[in-house]
């Protein structure tokens, strides 16, 4: 059964006038999670998707590219993304019900924010209202600066960038503490990882942009103590 399917089941379960919020209460365990994963994305997509004051074709259609949808299966998507659009609800509820929802795997939570840094600068630009967007989702779910400051750096191309940022390792660390956290960090992108803690099947390609930026810092830092 595909993900959009789960989907359209949980969207039918809806009692009139109920909220997209409802929904993610009912989805607080595996394999529901995956479930709920993509309607976060796609629900806080939506809401940052307004937040530069408009809504491109491009924005909508980087959900295609995270999630690849299928041609049958778009009215689904579009559903719960006008229901998001609709929802009088603000963004920071969406973003505290969702790190309720996956409390005690920080790990989830930097997926969805890999997922929202990839819609926001699909229309070629990265607008200071996203970013502002993107800083308080991140606080909400507790994600901490430097993890944040790595995030921006692999998608927005005239962020600063720094390779122990995106290991989460101090500058003094030793050479044998980063070999670590890059091997971890490794370890964590495996796709069939990020499956087991909520990803659908279907947003695993994310992990490809992260691997080649995990990859290369290790790269650089180790050259740098090898001089």
């Amino acid at each position: 059964m595909s993900i959009w399917t789960r989907i359209t089941d949980a969207l039918a379960a809806l009692a009139s006038g109920e909220s997209l919020s409802a929904v993610l209460d009912r989805l607080r365990t595996p394999p529901e999670r995956s479930v709920a994963f993509t309607i976060a994305v796609i629900a806080l997509g939506a809401k940052m998707a307004k937040a530069d004051g408009q809504v491109t074709r491009d924005e909508v259609a980087a959900f295609r590219e995270i999630f690849a949808i299928p041609p049958g299966e778009e009215a689904n998507a579009a559903r719960v993304f006008n229901l998001a659009r609709q929802d009088v609800a603000g963004f920071d509820s969406y973003a505290r019900k969702i790190k309720g929802m996956f409390r005690g795997d920080d790990r989830i939570l930097i997926d969805l924010m890999e997922g929202l840094f990839h819609i926001s600068v699909a229309d070629g630009s990265y607008h200071p209202d996203e970013d502002a967007f993107l800083t308080e989702v991140a606080r909400i779910f507790g994600i901490g600066d430097r993890c944040f400051r790595a995030l921006r750096a692999r998608f927005v191309s005239d962020a600063p960038r720094d390779p122990y940022d995106v290991l989460g390792v101090e500058h003094d660390a030793p050479i044998s503490e980063v070999r670590s956290a890059w091997k971890q960090a490794v370890r964590d992108c495996h796709p069939d990882r990020m499956v087991a803690r909520g990803v659908p099947e279907e947003a695993v390609r994310l992990a490809e942009r992260r691997l080649v930026d995990i990859n290369r810092a290790w790269e650089e830092i180790s050259a740098k103590q090898a001089a």
